[in-house]
């Protein structure tokens, strides 16, 4: 498949997912551009903003299996990954795949999970497979969760841990429509005469793994690669961050810059393409000063600030 080919397809998968989704092509566009990167995304807004029907769209528009899980208190590890069973006409133990034995796995609300019920995604998220009573089960890809979690209401939740927080290649926000979007909702709603929303399916599994593929041959320079390195290190250096981002952050913008690059129709990734990406790759993975809290100073202000310091690098031709 080539890079052309990847830029066509993504236009009309947002396409479709924006007849139910209105006002939110960048939001469905960094959705997809962390699909085709492969990697696991994270989105932080208050209730009622679509996060699951997003995750469930896209799940429809790419045709991938789909499995949704409410996370609880009372939500164990085994309730995720499946467990073992005693089959009583085989007399023998059989294992039953939980809901992470899926493409698409939403989990929604993971906040309000236990450490320990959180944790059993972890090898998932990072390994593509899942370990029961000794024995490995590997997931087929693609292995994508799109989780969820309310910034409000945080009684009785448990903060995801930096490490978990890591697995993430980004974290998103959805935000709320403008009036006129808002009318179109209601317009939209009442034109389905249904609740349940619909998108046809746009490419097969095989084809999301190919433009997962192809994104490998989207050139960086080595002054774009410079860039980057730049941004994750003056993370580490500023006097706002007790603890800045982690190789991992720099590999995971990077997949991102280019995914970007992409779905513009380039084979190459540019400057402006790590900087559409820095805020969902690297503000989740600061740890900003603890004295900082008074000032409401968030870690994707400080990233913000970083991209008016750190020097971009000159164009170069490629």
């Amino acid at each position: 498949m080539t890079i052309g080919r990847v830029t066509e397809r993504s236009a009309e998968i947002v396409g479709v997912l924006a007849r139910v989704i209105v006002g939110k092509a960048d939001v469905l566009e960094r959705i997809l551009a962390g699909i085709l990167a492969n990697g696991h995304i994270l989105i932080e807004d208050y209730p009622g903003l679509a996060k699951t029907l997003i995750a469930r769209l896209f799940a429809q528009a790419l045709n991938l299996s789909f499995k949704r899980l409410q996370c609880t208190p009372d939500l164990l590890p085994a309730d995720v990954t499946g467990s073992f069973l005693f089959d009583q006409r085989e007399a023998r133990f059989e294992f039953r795949p939980g809901p992470v034995f899926t493409h698409l796995l939403l989990a929604d609300e993971i906040n309000r999970a236990t450490p320990k019920t959180q944790a059993a995604l972890l090898e998932a998220m990072q390994e593509a497979q899942v370990s029961v009573e000794g024995e490995s089960f590997r997931l087929e890809p693609p292995f994508l969760v799109i989780a969820t979690q309310n910034p409000i209401e945080l009684e009785g939740t448990y903060p995801l841990p930096e490490a978990q927080l890591d697995r993430f290649l980004m974290r998103i926000a959805v935000g709320y429509p403008s009036a006129d979007e808002e009318r179109q909702i209601l317009e939209r709603r009442r034109q389905r005469r249904q609740d349940e929303a619909q998108v046809p399916a746009v490419v097969s599994r095989d084809e999301i793994l190919a433009m997962q593929r192809t994104l490998e041959d989207v050139f960086v320079s080595d002054a774009v690669e410079r860039y980057v390195v730049d941004l994750v290190q003056a993370t580490r250096s500023d006097h706002r961050v007790a603890l800045g981002a982690s190789p991992r952050g720099a590999l995971a913008l990077l997949k991102l810059a280019r995914a970007w690059a992409a779905l513009r129709g380039r084979d190459f990734v540019t400057p402006d393409d790590v900087k559409a990406m820095a805020g969902s790759a690297l503000a989740h993975r600061l740890i900003l000063q603890p004295e900082l809290w008074v000032s409401k100073l968030s870690a994707a202000q400080v990233v913000n600030d970083l991209l008016t310091q750190v020097p971009v690098p000159k164009a170069e031709v490629c």
